[in-house]
């Protein structure tokens, strides 16, 4: 009898302790890695080596098919801190100068709803989003009162920053959000010392420093993994080769973090999201939303549900789903508000569900956007993308598409404009007018043309799937109060477009046609 009450008391004790834990005991630990993309072996490439964010997978759900809600640095990261897209929140291009975006001095970010629930937060590395009172954490180390060198690739510097956030109020639970700056490239002020991706900074060799937190792994050109988007071609190969050394960095610095979540005790009870910002810095990738620019690793640790560790699940995510994930997990609801007298409504979801079981439904379909990137960049577009389609919309499609400063100067595009100057192959799979000068509307089935080449817009068997999906995007513009809304074809006029009778094509898609049914 006395052994049955020791047992009773015993699993009445363990039945606390985890009720405890579950709703007590919760931090969670944001990763965003920088332009980074699909280079681990967590999604089958077997030659970049990432033994720590393979470790990271193997206590995590992996998402196979995540999106990025824009690919450029500060409108991406401002929708990962504000739930909202970038044309919703209001940073539509770069902070940093010239410039110089920022989002609506009214909109709520991660850090600021959860402190009145008595979380500490706090962020180390690069941040790139601004105004700072929209933005604040109760603990920064980032570019504004760091070297970005120091504070984002340094990641024993780094390591320094994270222990004294985690000895501040031990007893409150917290957010961290940590912004590597690998594998972006190298400032060009850095390229002629520290290599295309600052993979020389901190490897020990004469006047590069010491990072003692890395051992740099490097890798011969012949034996990277090119991208079928990109030329094999030897300057293609030398780039991916410094790419592949900074992520080194990147996995060590992931690495890095758990190891002082485990010497201070948290690895059990801290969720980790671990993602990137937007595609890799190569054509066809970052600024782009093809699904090579659209497309993130995205890694979902839940320490309190590990049924699903080391699964890969495939539903489709965006990285506007982090912010309603991260209040789930803290029980924190989303703040009602407004931005220019709308109602703020997300529309992305807490992914703790897909830690749980595989869904059945309700996670088949993504929206993206872009309006800038550098300030010279105007060329929005929206996007959406469901199991089968992507639908394009190239606002701005008269004007050839824009270049970013660090994609025009890389060795790879370099090569592609030498060649095609030269009347020589480049090897890549387009030519550059293909690439600059895009249809308004492109349409494209993922299942039978992964690579996107075969525009289905125009063809008629393909109208009502074109239709249904246009209507799609109109209807989550209005939701998000987009200000491209009528963009290109129309001025807004309340709820509904002025038609400005400026298409140079005989048919064309009106989006006053869309507002109407909507508001029928």
């Amino acid at each position: 009898m006395k052994v049955f009450r020791f047992l009773l008391v015993l699993c009445s004790f363990l039945l606390e302790t985890q009720a405890l834990g579950a709703t007590g005991k919760r931090n969670a630990l944001v990763i965003i890695a920088d332009d980074a993309g699909f280079e681990t072996q967590v999604y089958n490439n077997s030659v970049c080596k990432t033994p720590n964010i393979n470790q990271l997978a193997h206590s995590s759900v992996v998402i196979r098919h995540a999106y990025t809600s824009v690919s450029s640095c500060s409108p991406s990261r401002s929708a990962i801190l504000t739930g909202l897209p970038q044309h919703q929140n209001g940073m539509f291009g770069l902070e940093h100068s010239p410039h110089h975006f920022r989002s609506y001095d009214d909109a709520l970010t991660l850090p600021v709803i959860l402190k009145p629930a008595g979380i500490k937060t706090g962020i180390i590395g690069k941040k790139h989003v601004a105004p700072a009172t929209v933005f604040k954490f109760d603990y920064e180390k980032t570019e504004f009162n760091n070297p970005m060198l120091q504070c984002a690739r340094n990641i024993t510097r780094m390591k320094e920053f994270v222990r004294t956030f985690l000895t501040m109020d031990p007893t409150k639970p917290f957010l961290l959000y940590i912004g590597f700056k690998d594998s972006h490239r190298a400032d060009p002020t850095d390229i002629p010392k520290y290599g295309q991706f600052a993979e020389r900074f901190g490897n020990g060799e004469a006047g590069m420093g010491v990072i003692e937190d890395w051992t740099p792994s490097k890798y011969n050109h012949s034996d990277v993994v090119v991208p079928w988007y990109l030329p094999d071609t030897t300057a293609t190969r030398q780039d991916i080769s410094a790419q592949y050394t900074s992520i080194s960095r990147l996995d060590a610095g992931v690495g890095m973090l758990l190891s002082e979540l485990k010497s201070f005790g948290y690895l059990n009870d801290t969720l980790i999201i671990y993602t990137a910002d937007n595609g890799i810095p190569f054509p066809n990738a970052k600024t782009n939303l093809y699904e090579t620019g659209m497309g993130e690793p995205m890694l979902v640790s839940n320490p309190y549900n590990k049924n699903r560790w080391g699964q890969y699940s495939d539903a489709m995510t965006s990285t506007t789903d982090i912010v309603p994930t991260v209040l789930d997990w803290f029980g924190v609801k989303f703040p009602d508000y407004s931005l220019l007298r709308n109602k703020v409504t997300l529309t992305g979801k807490s992914m703790l569900p897909l830690t749980l079981s595989e869904p059945v439904k309700d996670w088949d379909v993504v929206f993206s956007s872009h309006d800038f990137h550098e300030i010279t960049m105007s060329y929005p577009m929206r996007v959406m993308r469901n199991k089968q389609y992507r639908l394009i919309h190239n606002m701005n499609y008269r004007a050839p598409y824009p270049i970013a400063q660090d994609l025009a100067s890389c060795p790879t595009f370099v090569d592609i404009l030498n060649n095609t100057a030269a009347g020589k192959p480049t090897k890549w799979f387009k030519t550059l007018d293909q690439y600059y000068y895009r249809p308004e509307w492109e349409l494209y089935d993922l299942l039978h043309d992964p690579k996107e080449t075969i525009n289905l817009a125009d063809q008629q068997d393909h109208k009502t799937t074109l239709g249904k999906m246009q209507k799609a995007i109109c209807d989550w513009r209005h939701l998000t109060n987009d200000p491209w809304r009528c963009f290109p074809d129309g001025a807004i006029n309340g709820p509904k477009c002025i038609d400005l009778h400026n298409e140079p094509h005989s048919e064309k898609y009106t989006q006053e046609q869309n507002l109407d049914t909507i508001n029928e």
